[in-house]
């Protein structure tokens, strides 16, 4: 019985093992992009704030492009 529910489970289906190693590896990627990307804002943020006084967003006029459409 207990053999029964591990395969059941999924005990160790190749395939299943490839997809987790895949969502493991795309979480690591999508982690290391949020760091680089929240180290970019803070850097944007900082040089807006020493350029335009007190507050980072006194008088910002940005131009920013169409934003991509998600990922699904």
């Amino acid at each position: 019985m207990a053999k029964a529910l591990l395969g059941y489970v999924g005990g160790s289906d190749p395939r299943l093992l490839a997809e987790m190693r895949r969502l493991q590896q795309r979480v690591q990627d999508l982690e290391s992009e949020l760091v680089r990307i929240q180290s970019e804002n803070d850097a944007l943020s900082a040089a807006a704030a020493q350029h335009h006084g007190d507050s980072p967003f006194d008088g910002i006029d940005i131009d920013v492009p169409q934003a991509e459409p998600a990922l699904t």
